[in-house]
């Protein structure tokens, strides 16, 4: 996970962001918010989430993918990584 220090601080505000994001939501449906509201708030922490999830992604294939196929582990990470970004699409 080392391979994303340099955006550590960007991505831990962007998740306090959704944390407050996802207690809205809360609220929302506490207060019987028009569904369609709702809606669009899930969608926002759906994308939000994503944004977060292709940063860490494009970290760990510029750096830990790449250090792995350079030491010759290659098939491995590869493996790993199709398993990862399969997962992370559904």
């Amino acid at each position: 996970m080392s391979s994303y220090k340099d955006k550590k601080e960007d991505l831990v505000n962007r998740l306090k962001r959704i944390e407050g994001q996802v207690r809205g939501l809360q609220r929302m449906i506490e207060d019987d918010k028009y569904c369609a509201d709702v809606l669009v708030q899930i969608a926002a922490v759906k994308g939000a989430l994503n944004k977060v999830g292709k940063t860490i992604l494009e970290k760990h294939a510029h750096g830990c993918v790449q250090n792995a196929i350079a030491i010759g582990d290659g098939d491995e990470i590869i493996e790993e990584l199709l398993e990862v970004v399969f997962k992370f699409n559904k």
